[in-house]
């Protein structure tokens, strides 16, 4: 009996289309539903063509009522009864009510190596520091942003001359590679983390 499983975006979904295309053949699980906090999100439109039911809940007419906001977010989850949600860029913060409901079954993936770069701005976080090593992580969603428990990372080395952009372009292609590697891991119940470097 497959996994089902729930993705969340807010944009193009470049994430979303590698789980949704890895979740094929003798994978444990499978893309039931496809959500966006935007009607307009390119994702949807890349989602349905690969023939998985989508969603909008428009967060704007909500004018800063979470609750109500995840409330309904909430409902057109259940209607699709998803046993995993896989956050891929998905830009909204959720509240600890919204979190405590999948805990333990929702994924995110975050564009450093954390616990360093909570939040946005990473990339240019990185190079503001000096480092000499970027990445991307996969982990469990907590109440806390950005703070569950890791289940993958990813390393990309920062190159001479290096902008915000050219980092994220690459730091990009590790995670089309981590995020789908690590949710086959996780549906599997392998809950350790996959680094690759």
């Amino acid at each position: 009996m497959s996994k089902r499983v729930a993705l969340l975006i807010s944009g193009g979904g470049s994430n979303m289309v590698k789980l949704v295309e890895s979740m094929q053949g003798d994978h444990p699980a499978r893309a039931v539903l496809v959500g966006s906090n935007d009607p307009e999100a390119g994702g949807l439109k890349k989602a349905a063509e690969m023939g998985v039911p989508t969603f909008a809940v428009d967060h704007r007419p909500y004018k800063g009522d979470r609750a109500a906001f995840e409330a309904e977010l909430q409902r057109q989850l259940e209607e699709a009864q998803p046993d995993i949600i896989c956050l891929a860029g998905f830009m909204r913060v959720l509240t600890e009510g919204f979190v405590r409901n999948w805990e333990g079954r929702m994924l995110n993936i975050h564009p450093s190596l954390l616990p360093k770069y909570k939040g946005l701005n990473t990339h240019q976080r990185a190079l503001d520091a000096g480092d000499d090593v970027a990445g991307c992580s996969v982990h469990l969603v907590t109440p806390e942003l950005d703070d569950g428990p890791i289940l993958g990372q990813a390393r990309v080395p920062v190159q001479a001359g290096d902008t915000a952009d050219t980092l994220a372009a690459r730091v990009l292609v590790q995670e089309h590679k981590l995020y789908p590697a690590v949710l086959r891991r996780f549906v599997a119940g392998e809950t350790a983390p996959l680094i690759l470097d």
